[in-house]
C-alpha cells in the first residue's frame, strides 16, 4: 500500500487533522496520500489514447484502510479543466462536504489542489473511487478502495491467501473529450468499444496468480460508463461473500452478474490441475455481446489454457433476476461492529414515507435528455449543499421534483428533494423503458427489499423480502421492471441519487436528497471544512469567522 508521506504539504495537512481530532476522534488512525492527476496516453484496447492517470497509474492507486481510519489525500489537478473525485459507497457520515460531487464540492481548478478528509466511519467491504464531472470518468482516474475491518472483529470466512482488486468495465476507444462534445450537443453514444480489466482489453491484464487448493478474495467492481457485466472464471465457483459493505449468506454460482456502479467480493478456491484457467467478463442485455479475458494462473502450471472460454449468459432477464434475489445478508455475521449484522430488524419498522422514482428519456429543445420523475437535472452555477451552507438565496428548490411520477413532459430545472432526518422510507424505481438501469445513492446503504416485473402497487409489498435483504448502495432496475428499497435516513446532508449509466446521468438522471434537521450540533452534521473550496455565488466568503 502506497502511503506517501506528504512531505511538502504535511504542515498544513496537520493543521488540517488537529483541527478535525475534536469532531472525528483522535484515536482513529490516519493515513496520507499524496495524488497528482495528469493526463498520459494509454493503450487499453491496445491503440493509444488520451487517460487520466493517479500518479502516473492507469487504472489509479487502491486505497487500503480499516474500519474508522481516517484518510487523508490531496490531490493535485494537473489537467487542463475542473476536476473533483467523488468515493462510491463510502458513507461520508455527517460530512457531505467531501462527498465529492458537484452538488456538495467545488471543484478543484486546473493547476491548484484540494485535500479530502474522508473518515471510513463504521463501514467495511469493497468500493471505488472515480472523477464524477466533465464525463471524466470515460478517461480512468477511477480505482479500487478497500476497507478491512478491526482485528478484533469476527470476519465469517477464514483470512484469504490473496486479495485482489478487479476493476471491470465497459470501454470507448475515443477521448471523452469527444464523447462529451456528443453528449453537449444532444446526441446518443454508440455501443461501448470492448471491455477493460483492470484497465486492459483483452489478454493484455496481467494474469491473477494462484496456488493449489488455496482460496482468493476478488474484490470485483464494475467501474464502467453503463453496460451489465458477467464475470465467470473457467473450471471455478464464485462464492459471494461481501456486497458493497455488507457480509452476505456465502452462496455460490458458476458466474456473476455485476451492474454498472456495484461492487461484490467473491472466494474463489484453486481446486483445478495446476495449469491457466480464462478469466471471462461479458456484457449483459447488448447487441452485439461484448467479451474480454484474462488469465488465472496456478503456480507452476503445466499449460496454457484449455479449449475456448467459458459462455455466460446474454440476454437472460430472468437468470440475472433470480441471482439478484438469492443474495441476501449474512444475519449472524459481524459487520463494522461485533454487533450481528441481523440486529436491526428493518422489517419491523414502519415506513414514514414512499416515494417513487421513473426514469424516462426524450428530447429537450431538440437534444437528448433523460429524467427522474419528468424533471432534468441541470447544475446550479454553485453547489448546493455550499449555498445552503451560506443561505444563499435562489440557487436551489427544495422540492423542485415531486416524490411520485406526474405524467408531464421532460423539463430542465436543479432537482432538489427534501427529507426528514431520521426518517425511515420506501423508494420505489419504476423502470419502464426496455432498457437496464443501475441508480446509486450516496450516503447510504439501504435494503433492496423486492424487485420484479411490470408497474409496482401497493399490492407489490407482499412479496418484500423483511428479514435478510442485501444492504447495499448501488442496485439494478430491470427493463419494464421495479425495484424497491428501504433506507434509513441518518445522515445529514445533500446527497447524489444519480443513474450509473454515465451519458444518462450526465444529461439529467439524477438529483439531490436534502436530508435536514435544524439542529446545528456536531453529533448531527460537521461545519464546511476549513479548507472547502468556494466557487459561484459562495466566492469569496469565509468558511469560518475571523
Amino acid at each position: 500500500m502506497a502511503i506517501s508521506s506528504m512531505r511538502s504539504s504535511l504542515p498544513p495537512l496537520l493543521c488540517l487533522c488537529i483541527s478535525f481530532f475534536a469532531i472525528v476522534g483522535a484515536d482513529d488512525p490516519y493515513r496520507f496520500f499524496n495524488w497528482n492527476v495528469t493526463y498520459g496516453t494509454i493503450y487499453p484496447l491496445g491503440l493509444p489514447q488520451q487517460g487520466i492517470l493517479i500518479n502516473g497509474q492507469f487504472p489509479g492507486p487502491d486505497i487500503h484502510s480499516v474500519t474508522n481510519d481516517n484518510i487523508i489525500i490531496n490531490v493535485f489537478n494537473s489537467l487542463d479543466e475542473p476536476f473533483l473525485l467523488s468515493w462510491n459507497g463510502i458513507q461520508q457520515r455527517r460530512n457531505s462536504y467531501e462527498d465529492g460531487v458537484y452538488g456538495t464540492t467545488c471543484p478543484i481548478p486546473p493547476g491548484k489542489n484540494f485535500t479530502y478528509i474522508l473518515q471510513m466511519k463504521d463501514q467495511i467491504g469493497s468500493f471505488y473511487y472515480f472523477p464524477s464531472l466533465g464525463f471524466h470518468k470515460a478517461a480512468g482516474g477511477f480505482g479500487g478502495i478497500r476497507i478491512l475491518s478491526r482485528p478484533r472483529i469476527p470476519v465469517p470466512f477464514p483470512d484469504p491467501a490473496g486479495d485482489y482488486t478487479v476493476l471491470i468495465g465497459d470501454w470507448y476507444q475515443a477521448n471523452h473529450t469527444t464523447l462529451r462534445a456528443q453528449l453537449d450537443n444532444g446526441s446518443m453514444l454508440p455501443l461501448p468499444d470492448g471491455i477493460l480489466i483492470n484497465g486492459r482489453g483483452p489478454n493484455r491484464t496481467a494474469p491473477f496468480n494462484v496456488e493449489q487448493g488455496k482460496t482468493y478474495r476478488l474484490r470485483i467492481s464494475n467501474v464502467g460508463l453503463q453496460s451489465s457485466l458477467n464475470f465467470r472464471i473457467q473450471g471455478h465457483r464464485l462464492k459471494v461473500v461481501e456486497v458493497e459493505g455488507t457480509h452476505s449468506l456465502q452462496t455460490e454460482f458458476s458466474s456473476l452478474d455485476i451492474h454498472v456502479g456495484q461492487s461484490y467480493s467473491v472466494l474463489v478456491t484453486a481446486d483445478q490441475p495446476a495449469q491457466d484457467f480464462y478469466i471471462v467478463v461479458s456484457s449483459r442485455f447488448t447487441t452485439p455481446i461484448l467479451t474480454t479475458t484474462a488469465i488465472l494462473r496456478y503456480a507452476n502450471s503445466a499449460g496454457s489454457v484449455q479449449g475456448p472460454p467459458p459462455g455466460g449468459p446474454t440476454i437472460q432477464i430472468d437468470w440475472s433476476l433470480n441471482q439478484a434475489r438469492a443474495i441476501r445478508t449474512n444475519l449472524t455475521a459481524s459487520g463494522p461492529r461485533p454487533n450481528p449484522q441481523g440486529s436491526y430488524h428493518y422489517g419491523l419498522i414502519n415506513t414514514t414515507k414512499t416515494i417513487v422514482l421513473s426514469n424516462s428519456a426524450g428530447l429537450v429543445n431538440g437534444k437528448q435528455r433523460y429524467a427522474v420523475n419528468s424533471v432534468s437535472f441541470i447544475p446550479a452555477d454553485t453547489p448546493l449543499k455550499v449555498a445552503d451552507f451560506f443561505k444563499i438565496g435562489g440557487v436551489f428548490r427544495v422540492g423542485s421534483i415531486s416524490e411520485w411520477p406526474n405524467g408531464a413532459g421532460i423539463y430542465e430545472d436543479t432537482s432538489v428533494m427534501g427529507a426528514d432526518y431520521r426518517a425511515f422510507v420506501e423508494i420505489v424505481f419504476q423502470n419502464n423503458e426496455d432498457l437496464i438501469q443501475s441508480w446509486h445513492l450516496d450516503g447510504y446503504s439501504f435494503f433492496v427489499v423486492g424487485m420484479d416485473g411490470g408497474q409496482w402497487t401497493s399490492n407489490s409489498r407482499n412479496q418484500y423480502n423483511l428479514r435478510d435483504a442485501i444492504a447495499r448502495c448501488t442496485t439494478q432496475v430491470y427493463p419494464k421492471s421495479w425495484t424497491a428499497i428501504y433506507v434509513a435516513l441518518d445522515n445529514v446532508g445533500m446527497w447524489n441519487l444519480r443513474s450509473e449509466f454515465w451519458a444518462r446521468q450526465y444529461l439529467g438522471q439524477q438529483f439531490y436528497l436534502r436530508v435536514y434537521t435544524p439542529s446545528t450540533s456536531l453529533r448531527d452534521e460537521y461545519p464546511i471544512p476549513k479548507n472547502a473550496l468556494l466557487c459561484g455565488r459562495a466566492t469569496g466568503r469565509r468558511t469560518r469567522p475571523l
